[in-house]
């Protein structure tokens, strides 16, 4: 099972990165492909800039790396209370190559914070709009107080009842 795992930030040190990671690597029988989004830095989307110089190389890659996968685990930083700048960007630009970005893949949507919203915010806001973009969701889970919950160290939940939980929603995958 070729499994898609990225987290929607740009930070290098990304929290979100780590628990997606975290997450795909508890899928049985998993080949995971982890994507930095900094690979597909790209100008702003704008429909000026899409008539003159059409779609980027990069969008076009991202759109094909989703569309080789099997199953897709996001997790979503939240900034200001929804989706990063990074994340928008490259996801505005795939719709314009097909509005079904996610391909009609399975997914596993995330989402984590150092506080104890877990970023639910944007996690509500993906899960909501998925259907729209043909993910087919099979599981969504917000992490709360990633620090707290999360041995960044070994890269692995330190919460038994955190564990069985993330281990139970990879289950019907």
């Amino acid at each position: 099972m070729n499994v898609l795992t990225f987290a929607a930030s740009s930070s290098r040190q990304s929290i979100n990165k780590q628990l997606a990671t975290y997450v795909a690597s508890l899928i049985p029988n998993a080949n995971v492909n982890v994507v930095d989004l900094n690979d597909f830095e790209m100008p702003i989307y704008s429909s000026d800039r899409e008539t003159e110089s059409g779609i980027p190389e990069q969008a076009q890659r991202f759109f094909n790396i989703i569309g080789e996968a099997d199953v897709i685990v996001v997790s979503f930083a939240e900034h200001n209370g929804s989706y990063t700048a990074a994340y928008k960007n490259i996801f505005d630009w795939a719709s314009r190559i097909n509005q079904k970005v996610y391909q009609n893949k399975k997914m596993v949507l995330l989402s984590t914070s150092p506080g104890p919203g877990g970023a639910k915010s944007v996690l509500a806001q993906a899960v909501g709009s998925a259907p729209f973009f043909a993910a087919d969701v099979k599981a969504s889970y917000s992490l709360p107080s990633f620090y707290d919950n999360f041995d960044v160290e070994k890269g692995v939940v330190r919460n038994e009842t955190i564990k069985e939980e993330l281990s139970a929603l990879v289950s019907s995958l």
